[in-house]
């Protein structure tokens, strides 16, 4: 597996990371055993950057993750979240975003708790609060890095203006948002304040929560409990105009050979390399297809291409009211 610095001067993670949401929370059913098998199953392909929540479950992902890299933990660049209360289980809408200073300092010890590891390589608040000032945030993250419980501050989902912010008060080193051939809304002002800024673009949901690849092209090929049942993308006239997009990636992907998870996730990596994506998945069949894409090379005239051959996506990628709480 190839390499990649977050940041000019940042710690080196694997080109492609591994996203563990869905293990336990969010896409249906969970299967414990083969979670557990596909992280090992990274660790031993070099895929060292893995990505949990303590708002996934909730709390049950960072004590999957935790418990799975075991004595492996110095194998693993650990990343995870605070800062999205859910209110309701596998209710997104219903939640409370907190970055005020006190909760900083509860929500890492109940993380370190559950992932049983005496530190965290990066800590990201999962959501901006708009109730507390970034800086007061960041200051409170920040003294975290002095105590040595976090090694590595990140935010998500957070405009260029907040990031610019929380950068001056302490260094940066990740923003994670998703990013993929159809959600690109980061490229305006988020990648150019990321590149400016030495930070590094951590892509979640790089293949459009697994419908880019191919891996469902209804709702009813998804679990009952699957969340994005309701995601306006995959509902009603929007989700008949996106399999044409879909569909599209197929054609780009056959004409190169590769599947088409392969082809977005190349796409992704080619945009940058201060660029690190995360795919999501909790099988190890998908997981060897994915880390396979790092070895896609795309030339520039390829990348343009593939972008300019899509159409535009309908719908938003969240519904309404979690629209609310991004790029704030």
């Amino acid at each position: 597996m190839t390499t990649r610095t977050l940041g000019p001067s940042g710690p080196e993670v694997s080109a492609i990371g591994l996203g563990c949401m869905g293990m336990s929370a969010f896409y249906g059913a969970a299967d414990e055993g083969e979670a557990r098998a596909t992280i090992a199953r990274a660790l031993d392909l070099g895929c060292n950057f893995l990505d949990t929540s303590d708002m996934y479950g909730p709390f049950t992902n960072e004590q999957l993750v935790g418990s799975a890299i075991g004595s492996r933990r110095e194998e693993v660049f650990l990343a995870t979240k605070f800062g999205i209360r859910l209110l309701s289980k596998d209710n997104l809408i219903d939640r409370a975003i907190d970055g005020s200073p006190a909760y900083v300092r509860e929500a890492v010890e109940g993380s370190l708790e559950r992932l049983g590891v005496d530190h965290i390589d990066l800590y990201y608040q999962h959501r901006v609060d708009p109730n507390t000032p970034i800086e007061d945030t960041v200051g409170a993250m920040a003294e975290l890095v002095q105590a040595g419980k976090v090694r590595y501050i990140g935010l998500s989902e957070a405009s260029a203006r907040t990031i610019r912010r929380a950068h001056a008060v302490h260094p940066i080193t990740a923003v994670q948002t998703e990013y993929s051939l159809w959600t690109r809304d980061v490229e305006p002002e988020i990648l150019p304040t990321l590149q400016e800024l030495g930070i590094a673009l951590v892509a979640y949901s790089p293949l459009g929560r697994g419908f880019l690849s191919g891996r469902f092209s209804t709702t009813e090929e998804l679990d009952e409990g699957d969340y994005r049942r309701f995601g306006p993308r995959f509902t009603g006239e929007n989700l008949e105009h996106n399999r044409k997009l879909a569909e599209r990636v197929r054609e780009l992907a056959a004409e190169r050979g590769i599947t088409p998870g392969q082809l977005a996730l190349a796409w992704v990596l080619h945009r940058g390399e201060h660029i690190v994506p995360i795919p999501g998945t909790k099988r190890v069949s998908y997981l060897e297809e994915n880390l396979a894409a790092a070895d896609v090379t795309l030339s520039d005239a390829e990348v343009e291409h593939i972008a300019e051959a899509l159409p535009a996506p309908a719908g938003d990628r969240y519904p309404e009211a979690v629209m609310r709480s991004v790029d704030l």
